[in-house]
């Protein structure tokens, strides 16, 4: 296989039955090399057995196959497992699989790196080296599916692209491997249960809606006034909460599909009543189903802490006395750095 030979799963359906024709096989045999590739997760030529040996010599002469594959494997005490994947240009990046009684969870990543620094969170550290194309997101997924089978022996119940990068900065890599993972012939999972989160880019959002996704969306808020945001979320300052907020309702219009807001809670700084206040209000003016209220995971790089259990549960129970729908999320994996906002490609 040449490293400069045209990446076999980035050829549609049609295009593989011209490119059979063209050497004289039955179109059929482009149908059996799709299946291989999306709804069987063949990461090699060499594993496509009903083909003949001569079929899959000329296919591995032609085409490359750069299956992602995984680098190392964390279980934590609580179940969560994470997994380092190897790239086929040798970069790293981190997905988890949650389990829990009801749902089996996958959290992938978009980006190898992230470009928006975000203050709390490991990634925003890193640098963007790249985006991940279409097909190395689904395998992702395939990868931590096979996982949850594995150890539970149920299948994947959802998807939340809360790893690494922004997903709406790769936004048509982002859809593409999307429209794959629900189709009929790849994973086929329903896109309710496909949850794009995202630090708050206006414009894609607005793109979301125009191209009428049918996944829901997450908007990471974790301050609920531009001064607070933009000292965390650098972000802000070229998308203010003014122009958030209209794009969400934008999408809602569009799409009526599901929006929720994360908002994790840092001590001292986003954790007072008067916080509380102003959430309600963002809150009130868009149609949002839920505010995950997370637990903050201290990294070393960063100056945030959690605030204690009071704190937080006098947080949460003025939200729920103002009538917002409010779940306090418990972090996961958080002794193998695989929980919220620690995801750094360590070992």
């Amino acid at each position: 296989m040449k490293s400069d030979n045209k990446n076999i799963r980035h050829l549609s359906l049609p295009a593989l039955q011209e490119y059979f024709g063209s050497i004289g096989e039955k179109p059929f045999r482009a149908k059996q090399v799709y299946e291989w590739l999306w709804l069987r997760h063949a990461n090699s030529f060499e594993a496509m057995t009903n083909l003949s040996k001569e079929l899959r010599q000329k296919l591995e002469e032609h085409f490359s196959l750069p299956a992602v594959k995984i680098d190392t494997v964390q279980q934590s005490t609580d179940g969560t497992i994470k997994s380092r994947f190897r790239l086929h240009d040798n970069h790293l990046v981190e997905g988890v699989l949650i389990p829990t009684d009801s749902r089996q969870t996958a959290c992938v990543s978009s980006q190898v790196g992230c470009s928006l620094s975000c203050k709390f969170c490991a990634t925003g550290y890193m640098e963007r080296k790249r985006n991940l194309d279409y097909d190395e997101i689904y395998d992702e997924v395939a990868l931590i599916n096979q996982q949850a089978l594995e150890t539970s022996g149920k299948k994947l119940s959802n998807i939340v692209f809360m790893g690494m990068g922004e997903p709406l900065l790769n936004y048509k890599n982002v859809l593409q491997a999307i429209e794959r993972i629900t189709a009929p012939d790849g994973l086929a999972m329903s896109p309710k249960r496909i949850t794009v989160s995202t630090a708050g880019v206006a414009k894609m959002i607005r793109q979301l809606g125009d191209d009428k996704v049918r996944f829901n969306l997450a908007l990471s808020l974790h301050a609920a006034n531009d001064k607070k945001r933009s000292e965390i979320m650098p972000i802000n300052d070229s998308n203010n909460l003014t122009e958030l907020i209209a794009a969400l309702n934008y999408f809602y219009k569009a799409t009526q599909n599901e929006i929720s807001f994360e908002y994790i809670l840092f001590k001292d700084f986003n954790d007072s009543k008067e916080d509380a206040d102003e959430l309600i209000k963002i809150y009130r003016q868009v149609p949002a189903d839920l505010v995950n209220i997370i637990e903050y995971n201290p990294i070393d790089m960063a100056r945030f802490q959690k605030p204690d259990a009071k704190t937080a549960e006098e947080f949460m129970e003025y939200l729920s006395k103002n009538r917002v729908n409010a779940r306090l999320r418990r972090s996961r994996g958080k002794d193998i750095d695989a929980a919220c906002g620690q995801l750094a490609n360590k070992g």
